[in-house]
């Protein structure tokens, strides 16, 4: 079982081998906390899964919203937990970046955005390099997790290649379609998936690699907000107390 919390409807996933069974987006509409429990069993009852036969977890590690992150997170580890199964964490940029790439052939530049808000994007770009899908062979992280603006991120791009265009893939590549479309003609953005049940496959792929679910830990790539306001909040009364 898959689950990806890294957007506000996020999506969860059976995979069966090397098989999406299915996969389902969230209800955007509620929060993670209060709808996981139910979708996860929904899903699972309507293939007559018990969550005792699942033999392996997978979670988006990351990077998303910091609240779903650590619900996502904090939900396949309980599962794990009673169940006695270990747990894979998957990157959410790579697993989009898998998505994209199954149809692309070898030498495809990918570039997978999240929305990270604040005009920013989180941003990791990809190479296609071989040719089996969903596996560590497929693709070769050319620049990991970063985050900046749309303009940067592309400015830091052109300069590898003069001829760079890429398939762009995520929720921040379609909000910011125009931009990267004006870039290059050779841009193109690709339909916004389901991610869970890439997260899957990849964790199936990886299944040697799993962990005790206690050691899996999300990736932020930038600091939580409440972490700046607080520090914001100290600087501002470290200058105040100067100014006295």
């Amino acid at each position: 079982m898959a689950l990806d919390t890294t957007t506000r409807e996020g999506s969860v996933a059976l995979v069966e081998d090397t098989r999406i069974v299915d996969v389902r987006r969230g209800d955007g509409s509620r929060t993670h906390a209060l709808r996981l429990p139910g979708e996860i069993v929904a899903l699972a009852d309507a293939h007559r899964w018990r969550l005792s036969d699942i033999d392996l977890y997978a979670v988006a590690s990351g990077p998303g919203s910091f609240t779903g992150l650590r619900i996502g997170i904090a939900t396949i580890q309980g599962l794990a937990s009673v169940h006695r199964r270990r747990v894979v964490g998957v990157p959410a940029l790579e697993a989009l970046a898998h998505l994209a790439g199954a149809s692309l052939g070898v030498g495809a530049w990918i570039a997978a955005w999240m929305d990270a808000h604040r005009r920013d994007v989180f941003a990791a770009l990809y190479r296609v390099t071989g040719d089996s899908p969903f596996s560590r062979v497929h693709l070769s992280e050319i620049e990991g997790p970063s985050v900046g603006s749309p303009a940067a991120v592309l400015a830091r791009w052109r300069k590898l290649d003069p001829a760079f265009s890429a398939t762009f893939v995520g929720d921040g590549a379609v909000l910011y379609e125009a931009v990267i479309v004006a870039e290059s003609t050779g841009n193109s953005v690709a339909p916004l998936p389901e991610l869970a049940g890439a997260i899957g496959l990849l964790a199936a792929d990886r299944a040697s690699e799993a962990l005790a679910p206690s050691a899996i830990r999300p990736l932020y790539v930038r600091r939580p907000d409440a972490e700046l306001a607080r520090d914001e909040k100290l600087l501002t009364a470290k200058e105040s107390s100067k100014d006295t």
